[in-house]
């Protein structure tokens, strides 16, 4: 068992300085209002950190002190060691911002709809140029002049911009139509022009975003003559009537959702050539059911590499197309009993016809080489641990050095509970060797020349800390080294600080079950506490990690809580036996092994029983109330945020790869619902949800209000006129949402 003190010891270039004085000396209780005030209670933190394709350039995104919500464009100077703002989005374009209704759904499936201001941008191909969308418009900033110069400005929104390969044209979709733009006399064309309200050209679908990881629908050939895009025919989707309650008004939305067991989309995927604005179209196969989940260019700008995914996704084939004549042939394929997970770890050698591609066969995520021609030459990792990464649509794979024949990469190697960065040889020597030093959390961007990375790490102890590195690992500075001092935004609430403890429990088949505990501050294992037990519970939901922690959790523990969390089985980065449990019935086995954890909480003589308390947001809040139904007796209350009650309110991706469709699976449905087990409810609960949610349908909570009024059950509900799924992370609906989840807990559990 690990544990971190809560009197945080920093590593700085003279060595540990204890903070105990410190924190002893600034001490204030962190509560809800603060979390979403000014500045950042993590400290600095920058974010969606970039280097230039000729590694001379590393830019960042961060937000502005007074607001830490709005962010700006800086760059971090390689030479003199110092940062500066490039471009300030306030000063660029004052007042409030113009967004598309597309552009707030793709940033809803980003889980950035609360940012403002910059939020992505990419560099030019020369490493001269950056572009980012601000408003709905296109701007370009000259790194040379350091000037900023407008492409576009119109009343339609223009998304997913990319500069071209070779960097003569700048593309976008516009009114779902694809679009560039020559940036040698600005002269624009409109590359298709069927777009409407149920054809979407060059756009990800909902379902794709939401589920794929795959946020855009065209990609450019390296040698830029042409571009793959990919056409969705939404005609197909069952038409629903979907209702937004906002404060003064609602609207009633004809929506075409993917609803588990009915139609998908159709997908086909052409191929425009730029030159004489002509589309072919490529050869998918005979099943028209399929999933399209990615597209790339073999480095020659000839074929395609397009992985298609079978509609009950227990296969995936990698195949090569064609695109003078659309033909295609499968490379390889993946298959499962259950599902096979999707990957961005597909990436060409350019010294020799060769890639490299993940595969969960081995029973984890590792990484084998190919000819070109699909032939598996070796694997290149292997053993029980993961080739895998924390963020969406990011790929695990770091950097490939082709002249030295290695390979850089992040895994669970030393831990499941951590993300260090590896090197590992082409040739096919198994055992990777471990860059980062301190244990805990790094998340890496390296140089296009494989020279330096820039390396961004936490852990318990220590808020995110960006620092620059040599391809060996060692130190060259830090961008920011985000110290724990007493200007550090954090430091009046040291002295509060929980402590940090991670264990092991074993679940029924035998395997580990990993936790974390934090305990107050002033913590005396002489007294009861009562407990809440915060949960995810879903795939790919990792929880209990090494990471720095400055949210609700610690408002909790200020509060005199103990805050407890378990990964049940089903929640990822640990192998397919420990995925694979939740096939054809979920709520089952997530449930037996959180009751794992309280069944620990329970031999703990410092744990007041009586007073164990459980909260959890989306698939969280799902857990919460399948725990609390399914095991009335363990929970004195919940909340249950955002929660899926009916997985066939649910979309077709996500659910039909665990449940299969409804059609095939009817009992499954009906047992991993919450209604077979919700007259069992015998403590406090409370449901949260935004009324206008359209991820997590709001009449998932309509139908269980019903439901327990049916029953004459009571509970407690909040909802949230005009906000969606994410509205926890918006200042008006997070501060209200927070402060009611703790008066909530604080009226059912503060007192015996």
């Amino acid at each position: 068992m690990t544990k971190y003190c809560g009197h945080i010891c920093l590593l700085v270039a003279s060595g540990m300085m204890c903070m105990t004085s410190l924190a002893d000396e600034n001490s204030a209780t962190l509560d809800v209002d603060r979390l979403f005030a000014a500045p950042e209670l993590n400290g600095p933190s920058p974010n969606k950190i970039t280097i230039s394709p000729d590694s001379s350039h590393v830019t960042f995104l961060r937000g502005k002190q007074s607001d830490p919500l709005q962010q700006d464009l800086w760059e971090y100077d390689l030479a003199g060691g110092t940062t500066h703002l490039l471009v300030d989005s306030a000063m660029l374009l004052p007042g409030p911002e113009k967004l598309s209704d597309a552009e707030r759904a793709r940033r809803e499936r980003l889980r950035i709809s609360s940012s403002k201001g910059i939020v992505d941008y990419q560099f030019s191909p020369d490493g001269k140029k950056l572009l980012f969308p601000l408003s709905g418009d296109l701007f370009i900033y000259l790194l040379d002049s350091r000037q900023v110069r407008r492409i576009t400005e119109s009343d339609a929104a223009e998304i997913d911009p990319k500069f071209s390969s070779t960097g003569k044209f700048l593309s976008f979709v516009r009114d779902n139509n694809l679009y560039i733009v020559d940036l040698d006399d600005d002269n624009m064309r409109q590359l298709t022009r069927d777009g409407s309200s149920t054809i979407k050209n060059a756009t990800a679908e909902f379902i794709a975003q939401e589920e794929m990881d795959r946020y855009t629908g065209y990609w450019w050939s390296p040698d830029d003559s042409a571009i793959a895009f990919i056409r969705v025919d939404q005609t197909p989707l069952r038409s629903v009537k979907r209702f937004e309650v906002y404060a003064d008004n609602f609207k009633v939305l004809e929506q075409r959702y993917p609803a588990a067991g009915t139609r998908n989309v159709t997908v086909q995927l052409g191929v425009v050539d730029i030159s004489k604005d002509n589309t072919r179209w490529m050869s998918l196969g005979e099943d028209a059911d399929i999933y399209l989940p990615r597209v790339k260019w073999f480095p020659d700008s000839r074929f395609l590499a397009v992985q298609r995914q079978s509609r009950d996704q227990k296969t995936l084939d990698l195949m090569k197309i064609d695109t003078r004549n659309g033909a295609s042939r499968v490379l390889l394929t993946e298959t499962s009993n259950t599902w096979v997970n999707l990957h961005n770890e597909l990436r060409f050698l350019h010294s020799s016809p060769q890639f490299i591609w993940a595969s969960e066969r081995s029973g984890f995520k590792h990484l084998y080489l190919y000819n070109n021609e699909g032939k598996l030459l070796h694997a290149l990792t292997a053993g029980e641990w993961n080739v895998t990464v924390d963020g969406r649509a990011k790929s695990a794979i770091l950097q490939l050095d082709e002249d030295h024949r290695r390979l850089y990469v992040t895994g669970t190697y030393d831990s499941p509970l951590e993300r260090n960065i590896y090197a590992v040889s082409l040739g096919g020597d198994n055992k990777p060797e471990r860059l980062s030093g301190d244990p805990g959390w790094h998340d890496a961007t390296f140089a296009p020349d494989g020279s330096f990375y820039v390396d961004t790490f936490e852990n318990p102890a220590t808020p995110p800390q960006v620092a620059l590195r040599r391809a060996d690992g060692t130190l060259i500075d830090y961008i920011e080294p985000n110290r724990l001092n007493a200007t550090h935004p954090y430091s009046p609430y040291l002295a509060e600080q929980p402590t940090t403890e991670f264990g092991r429990l074993k679940a029924e088949d035998g395997q580990v079950l990993y936790y974390r505990i934090k305990k107050p501050a002033h913590f005396d294992a002489r007294n009861k506490y009562p407990v809440i037990v915060t949960v995810y519970g879903g795939p790919h939901g990792q929880q209990v990690a090494r990471k720095w922690s400055a949210g609700f959790e610690e408002v909790l523990t200020g509060r005199g809580y103990i805050v407890f969390s378990l990964d049940n089985r089903g929640t990822g980065s640990r192998g397919v036996a420990f995925d694979a449990p939740i096939y054809r019935r979920m709520g089952r086995v997530e449930v037996i092994d959180q009751m794992t954890g309280v069944s620990y909480l329970q031999t703990l003589d410092f744990v007041d029983s009586a007073r164990i308390g459980i909260f959890g947001w989306s698939y969280g809040g799902y857990m919460t109330l399948m725990c609390m139904f399914q095991q009335p007796e363990a929970f004195a209350a919940g909340v249950a945020g955002a929660p899926v009650t009916d997985w066939t309110l649910y979309d077709t991706h996500y659910t039909e790869r665990y449940l299969g469709t409804p059609q095939q699976n009817a009992e499954g449905y009906r047992n991993s619902s919450v209604f077979p087990y919700a007259k069992n409810l015998a403590d406090p609960l409370l449901i949260i949800h935004g009324m206008a949610d359209d991820n997590v349908l709001f009449s998932n909570s309509t139908k269980l209000f019903k439901a327990l009024q049916d029953a004459d059950l009571g509970f407690e509900m909040m909802t949230y006129p005009g906000s969606k799924h994410a509205l926890l992370r918006h200042p008006d609906t997070g501060r209200h949402a927070y402060g009611t989840i703790l008066r909530f807990f604080d009226s059912h559990l503060m007192h015996p």
